[in-house]
């Protein structure tokens, strides 16, 4: 050892201890990449966009279109959380707005479920909604999770009793929209193990793991209802909540030809397999279907963007205020023909009165 190095490690060894011990909370640790990458900004999208899932009842339709212009989106479908004359006021307010630019899909109103007829009522519901311009129905993830009858048994998606329901949305041409369950970290407990930890923990009232049914039983419970009214369009919000699992979701739309998906806030996990997700969105090009789930904003439409045309490497992903995990995605670099149909002319066949 050289003469006096001793003492010069020793000290070295001191501040390196020093400053990892210093405690950091995990709420307070905002990494900075040092990854010296290329950053492609997409202002406008290489084609018309139609955004087939979001939610702007809490918007002013003005206020939606100067944001749309700027960022090249032609038509947005509004999914109302209303139900009743609310909903119906709600559609009335877009359509005034600008009939070409905003589309809806009603909410499904469970209200009255343990009346016997029930069926009835909501067929009439349905033909009020129709009325005033709806494109879809939206059967949201309480149904299967939380729903119960008026002997508090837990009602199933797959429940018999709605069966002529999802006849009539056939014969009425009216596209079904479910969001079936919810990402595969919320059945999981909230622990050191969840990649979602952070997000869950803030929303304790999001995770299912202790309720008496799985994700996979929902998912399947909905696929019956699919495989049993061939002839009525189904739309699998959020990548049919199968975005980590790509190669199950594939198997999906192998067995059932009548269901289109979604990628609405799901770019976070399709941007993290991007060798998959590309080869995927090669393979069902023609089922897959622009949308977004977020409130619109330029910022949040570019990064959509950059994610579907460029080959940009560990970027942000599009996300409300409470991120859904620890990681960065990576662009598809989709080529032309395949863009063409996820931004615009999928959506397209669901939505006749734009044709």
């Amino acid at each position: 050892m050289v003469k006096g190095s001793e003492g010069t490690s020793d000290k070295f060894v001191s501040m390196v201890s020093a400053t990892a011990e210093v405690d950091l909370r995990l709420s307070d640790f905002h990494p900075r990449s040092t990854l010296n990458s290329k950053v492609h900004r997409v202002e406008r999208a290489r084609f018309p966009v139609i955004d087939y899932h979001n939610h702007l009842d809490s918007m002013n339709p003005h206020d939606v279109l100067s944001i749309m212009d700027q960022c090249g989106v032609e038509h947005v479908v509004n999914i109302t959380m209303q139900v009743g004359q609310r909903a119906l006021d709600m559609m009335d307010r877009y359509h005034a707005a600008a009939p070409t630019r905003f589309s809806t899909i009603g909410w499904m109103d469970w209200s009255g479920v343990e009346r016997n007829d029930f069926t009835q009522v909501t067929l009439d519901r349905l033909h009020r909604m129709i009325d005033h311009g709806a494109c879809g129905i939206k059967f949201w993830k309480d149904l299967g999770l939380t729903l119960r009858d008026s002997d508090g048994i837990l009602l199933r998606i797959d429940d018999e009793r709605f069966s002529p329901i999802f006849d009539a949305c056939g014969k009425l041409g009216l596209p079904v929209m479910f969001h079936t369950s919810d990402p595969t970290a919320f059945f999981e407990p909230i622990d050191a193990e969840n990649e979602r930890y952070e997000e869950l923990a803030a929303h304790p009232d999001w995770g299912f793991h202790q309720l008496p049914v799985t994700k996979r039983d929902l998912l399947e419970q909905r696929n019956r209802v699919i495989a049993r009214h061939p002839s009525t369009t189904f739309v699998g919000a959020h990548c049919a909540e199968s975005g980590e699992d790509l190669e199950y979701l594939a198997e999906q739309l192998d067995a059932l030809p009548n269901l289109q998906i979604d990628i609405s806030a799901r770019t976070p996990e399709l941007g993290r397999q991007p060798y998959s997700a590309r080869a995927f969105f090669l393979k069902y090009a023609d089922r897959i279907l622009f949308g977004t789930d977020l409130l619109p904003e330029p910022e949040m439409y570019r990064l959509y963007f950059r994610f579907l045309e460029t080959a940009d490497e560990y970027f942000e992903y599009p996300s409300h205020a409470s991120r859904q995990g620890r990681w960065n995605i990576y662009g598809l670099f989709l080529p032309e023909e395949v863009l063409l149909k996820v931004y615009r002319e999928n959506a397209l066949r669901l939505l006749p009165r734009l044709q």
